[in-house]
């Protein structure tokens, strides 16, 4: 299992827009939830993806990614490495170019999935520090 380099990295944040959170919370304290409004406050369009939250960041929350509208440029994904491959087989589902599974997530089933698939996928890896030092 092999992220993309920093290049690509830094060129997929450059080029995306929308980011889809998988199991972002609604509580301030979470990581999801500081992750995602660092993004949000760096100019990156948040969707919310949690059927147990109405909104965080301002924004309505959706149940799951087939209920998004428009495009998504990066699934960004909160959830245990053993729930990795749900989530990757819904992603599969969208148009979504990249799977980000965050900082200490990692699962091969859905990595190997993904890459079969041509999808780039990215794990063990916030999101958050990835787009710091990129800059």
């Amino acid at each position: 299992m092999q992220n993309p380099s920093k290049a690509e990295i830094k060129e997929i944040l450059q080029r995306s827009k929308r980011i889809a959170v998988v199991g972002l919370s609604d509580r301030p304290d979470r990581t999801s939830h500081m992750v995602s409004k660092a993004m949000q406050d760096a100019g990156y369009e948040i969707i919310p993806v949690n059927p147990t939250i109405d909104e965080a960041l301002g924004v309505k929350a959706v149940s799951s990614l087939k209920e998004i509208d428009g495009p998504i440029d990066i699934v960004n994904v909160f959830r245990r490495s053993e729930q990795l491959p749900g989530v990757a087989e819904e992603f599969l589902e969208t148009d979504a170019p990249v799977f980000w599974a965050q900082q200490g997530l990692v699962n091969e089933e859905a990595y190997q999935m993904l890459k079969e698939k041509g999808r780039t996928v990215i794990m063990d890896l916030c999101i958050k520090v990835a787009h710091a030092v990129t800059k």
